[in-house]
This record gives C-alpha cells, structure tokens and sequence, in this order.
C-alpha cells in the first residue's frame, strides 16, 4: 500500500528487504545490494546519483512492492560497497559492467525497467546503450550526460547557477587560491585526492555545500544537514570530482549521439523545470532525440527526487510503467 504519512517520501511502503548481500565484481570490488517487493515480479534496478551517492530504504518508495522487484547497489567506492573511497577500477565502464554481473547474478532474463537519477540518468543511458537487448523501458530523473556544458553550468563560471546564487559561488571558488580558479573542478579533485586528510576534508565540505545549495528549489533546515556526516561528506565529493575531472571517461556528447541504439526502447524523462544541477535543456534535448520518451516538467521542483512534484510523479509513472 502506499504509505502517505511522510510529505518528504509519499510513495509506497517497501517494508524490509528480502536479500541484502554483497556480490565480488572483481579482484578489488564487492557492491552491497538489496532486493524488495516481489522475488518474481518485474525487475528494477535503481541506479543512485552522485557519483558518490548510496542507496536506503526510500531509493524502494517508488515502487509497488506486490508488483515489482526492486534491485538496489551501492555503486563501487560508495555506501556499503567496498572498498570505500577506491577510485581504482572506478570507471563508468566498470559500473556498466557491474549491472550486467548484478543481472547475471541474480538470474534476471531482462530489466523491465531501468531507473536513474542524477548521475543514475547517465548510467542509465551507458548501460541501455550498451546492452540494449536487456533494457525493456528507463525512467530518467535530472537528466545529465555530463557534457562539458552541463558541468559549466554547475561548477564553471557564471553563465548557469552561480547568477542565481552569487553568494555561494563565491564561496564555492574562494576555497582555491586565486590561480585555480579557473578549473574548480581540478583544484577540488587535487585537494581531495591530495592524501592530506586535513585538506580532503575542507575540500569536501565547501564542495558539498555548493551542491546541497543547488540541489531543491526551497531549501529549509534539513538542506545542510549531510554535512554533518564527515563519512557520506567525503565519498560524495571524492567520488563526484573523480568522474567530473576524467569527464565521466566518455566522449563529449557520446550519449546523445548514439541514442539510435536504444529508439525502440520506451521511456519517460522527469525534470524540475528550475534544475540548477542538471539543466533543463539537456532533458529536452534527450526527449527529441529519443522517439519512444515522453517528457514530464515539474513546475514547482528543482533537481531532488524528494520534492513533492517529482516524487509523486515519478510514483504514477512507475505504476504506469509496471503495465507495459
């Protein structure tokens, strides 16, 4: 049944899980995974944003437990998965190939449904463009495919969100001496990968306040709250630099450009209309290179899956979506 006690997750109630384990990927990688709902329902798997992002009980809310089966992963370095922090063996090619283990293991035939958001929309595509004879139907929230020009528009210059919040960009680019910053992403990405714990750390903070800020359309008392968590504070930035300074280790506009390999495939784009973090104009541009998607503008959302509008729309979609 759908639980409607929570305004922050009104989805369904996914209970407990009925396996949580862990499945070696490699010499070095274990993921941690969580399955709910209905063993022989229609598999899902979730795919977590960031990168440096985990999954928790709620990543299950949007999705009717007697329907589907839910498949949850801690991506390689972040959550549960272990080692924590590695960033050898971290690539997105390692994480496609981590979905396709995933699969095999756990004797699914076909995903009916993939689901992404954030940094999961990029991996979303990866993996569907690259095995898409498994992929029966995606579900794309805040949707990037982190072009150069997406990242300027959140962590470059002034010509994306830093005019709307001028003070915090400040902020965000006087953390580095003045001759770094011209490439903020670089100067975070050496300070957090400098071995210096001490150094890490600051970077790590300053980096996710940016993003917290840019993250809901209103922010209120809860907005900063991860800060607090040094642990989640690290992974998150350590791992979002990793793939923002290697260009998430795919061409510029590589996503796009091979949509033909999945035009068969259905899908359903979710995106707040005042997204400071993936913009906008992406998620348009997917939706007109992509003959079997539909696109659904939430009006009053920024990028969080947690705002009422997205929520509750991504909830009717994946019900409409467990009929195909």
């Amino acid at each position: 049944m759908i639980d409607r006690t929570s305004s922050r997750y009104a989805g369904y109630e996914p209970g407990s899980p009925y396996e949580s384990a862990c499945l070696d990927v490699d010499e070095l990688h274990s993921l941690h995974y969580e399955q709910y709902g209905t063993p022989d329902g229609l598999p899902v798997v979730f795919l977590h944003g960031g990168p440096g992002g985990q999954i928790s009980v709620n990543s299950a809310r949007f999705f009717n437990p007697d329907v589907y089966r839910v498949v949850l992963f801690d991506q390689r370095g972040s959550g549960r998965s272990t080692p924590k922090n590695e960033l050898r063996n971290n690539t997105s090619q390692h994480l496609v190939g981590d979905i396709e283990k995933l699969r095999i293991h756990l004797r699914i035939e076909k995903w009916h449904l993939i689901f992404g958001g954030s940094w999961g929309t990029t991996l979303g595509l990866l993996y569907t463009q690259t095995h898409p004879d498994r992929v029966k139907s995606l579900i794309l929230r805040g949707v990037t495919t982190l072009r150069k020009t997406e990242l300027a528009h959140s962590r470059r210059g002034l010509n994306g969100a830093a005019r709307v919040f001028p003070d915090m960009y400040d902020r965000f680019v006087g953390f580095l001496p003045e001759n770094e910053r011209n490439d903020v992403i670089a100067g975070y990405y050496n300070r957090l990968t400098s071995g210096d714990s001490k150094i890490a750390c600051a970077a790590a903070m300053e980096w996710n306040r940016w993003d917290l800020t840019l993250t809901a359309l209103r922010r209120d008392t809860e907005t900063y709250q991860k800060l607090d968590d040094p642990d989640w504070c690290f992974t998150h930035a350590l791992l979002e630099a990793h793939y923002f300074h290697n260009n998430a280790f795919i061409e510029e506009g590589q996503l796009l450009a091979n949509m033909d390999k999945m035009s068969d495939i259905p899908g359903a784009i979710v995106q707040g209309r005042y997204d400071l973090i993936t913009p906008p104009k992406t998620a348009w541009e997917l939706h007109k290179t992509w003959p079997h998607s539909t696109i659904h503008w939430i009006e009053d959302a920024g990028h969080a899956a947690t705002e009422p509008g997205t929520f509750s729309r991504l909830v009717e979609i994946c019900d409409d979506f467990a009929k195909l």
